[in-house]
Parts: structure tokens; sequence; C-alpha cells
């Protein structure tokens, strides 16, 4: 049956191919992007409709929440996949370390503000996370990093906070309906750090690129996890690698952080 999929990050990279993929299978693909111009044309060749949003801008997440709440009555499938790796430690306007708010923060509120309607669909809900996060140390009180900043830690602990995210998520609404996980595109020839300033943008700028997979390899474990059954073809609350559980960062288990982060989170961006 066709269903209703919203897609962030879905301008450029895995996220556009994954709504190619979707959308090809007959599914009504929502596009979500930063770029006005690459989410335009996006969904023009999927004729598809689409919102754009910067999710350095917590205001502009809330305009586009009430939109897609307003415009569909049901949403089967809300994949978190916005998100990169930044340079220089930078606060958002609204006050927040801009690595920690376009990869958890403003999912986090995206997804709280259209919590209901995903509860009435029994929707799932897929974050794009990466094997970065067993770099990670998450300390609820320094979120930001103020204390100890470096891009890599930066970009680690967001990954880290998607995969906390999701069994947070899991533990809280998995009764009510809502089928979650995370998943690692993998290394992927995209877009991705080449406009930043950190060490990454090197791989993603030379002919090291040529060693990456494609957007549609990239894509493939989100496809997989938004279009087979939650509960047994894959575990909700589950970090895939590769359609399979991959190994995660020994913080992704405790529940406790994951209570905290949540609550934290609540506070950063009420």
């Amino acid at each position: 049956m066709p269903e209703t999929m919203i897609i962030t990050g879905a301008s450029d990279g895995i996220g556009a191919a994954a709504a190619r993929a979707l959308s090809a299978s007959g599914h009504t693909v929502v596009i979500v992007g930063r770029s006005a111009e690459k989410t335009k044309n996006v969904a023009a060749s999927l004729g598809a409709e689409y919102f754009v949003a910067d999710f350095s801008k917590l205001s502009e997440v809330r305009r586009r929440a009430a939109e897609l709440r307003e415009r569909y009555p049901r949403i089967d499938l809300l994949a978190n996949n916005a998100g990169g790796i930044f340079g220089d430690r930078t606060i958002t306007e609204d006050g927040h370390e801009l690595t920690l708010q376009v990869n958890h923060l403003a999912p986090f509120l995206l997804t709280t503000l259209l919590m209901d309607r995903l509860v009435e669909s029994r929707a799932r809900v897929i974050n794009t996370s990466s094997v970065a996060n067993l770099s990670g140390n998450i300390d609820v009180d320094d979120l930001d990093l103020a204390a100890q900043f470096s891009p890599g830690r930066a970009y680690s602990n967001a990954k880290l906070d998607n995969i906390l995210f999701t069994k947070e998520l899991d533990r809280r609404f998995g009764a009510d309906g809502i089928s979650t996980a995370a998943f690692h595109p993998g290394v992927v020839a995209s877009n991705f750090a080449s406009e930043s300033t950190s060490p990454l943008r090197v791989i993603y700028r030379s002919i090291l690129r040529h060693t990456l997979i494609s957007n549609e390899k990239g894509a493939d474990t989100l496809v997989w996890l938004a279009t087979t059954a939650p509960g047994t073809d894959w575990a909700p609350g589950e970090y895939y690698i590769k359609r399979k559980p991959g190994r995660t960062n020994r913080q992704a288990d405790d529940a406790k952080l994951a209570g905290a982060l949540w609550e934290r989170s609540a506070a950063m961006v009420a």
C-alpha cells in the first residue's frame, strides 16, 4: 500500500537517493531540504511536494512541522536524515553548538512536534547515525561542548545522540505504535563535509572520493527500514549497518543516559 514518507536532508546525497527509490515504489515522498534550489529540483524530478528548512534555525523547524501537520493527515515514515560535520565551534541563533543542533536537536524537535500524528499513523521514525558514534562520549551537562570542542568530537557525539534518541523513542512510544531504528549509511560519495572546514573535507574533495560508496548504496539500509516489517525484519530501537545490527558505543545501552538526554534536549528546544 502506498505510504506518505517525509525525508529530511533529501535535496542531495542519500536522502535524495532514498526519495527516488521510495517514489519509484509508489510511495508519496515529501522532500525536506536546506537548499531551496536543490530541494525544488529533486521534488520536481519526482513529482513530489517539498519544504525548505534550515536546521540551524529552530524557528524554521517549528514552521515546517506546523505545515507538515496541516498538510498530511497521515505520516507513515519520518526519516531524520539531515545532518553534517562542520568546522570551528559555531553557536546558532538559538544558542546551541551548530553540529549538535543540526544533527540532533532539530530532528528531535521535528519528531516531537509531529509525535501525535506519528502515533496516530503508527509510523516508522528512522534516524541517520554513523559508525562515528563509537568514539562519542556524552556529557548531558555539556552537550554543546563548551569545555572540549573539536569538529570530530562534536560529530561523534551527535551521532551517538541519534542512537540514544532512537532507543529512548522506542522506550517511550514503542507501545503506542512507533517503530524506530538508527543506521549507518557507510562512507558515501556525497557532498557531506565538502563545504566544511573539517579535516574530513580532504576525502570529499580529493581523489580519495572515488573510494567511497554511491548514494544509492548508502541509502539502501534506509530504504530497507522504510519498507520492511518492524518486529519481523528488524528490531525497533536498534542500530543497523548494511541491514544488520551494528556495534555501538558502550553509552548507547545506558538507559539512564538516554532518558537524561531526552529531558535535556526537550529543555534546550523549549
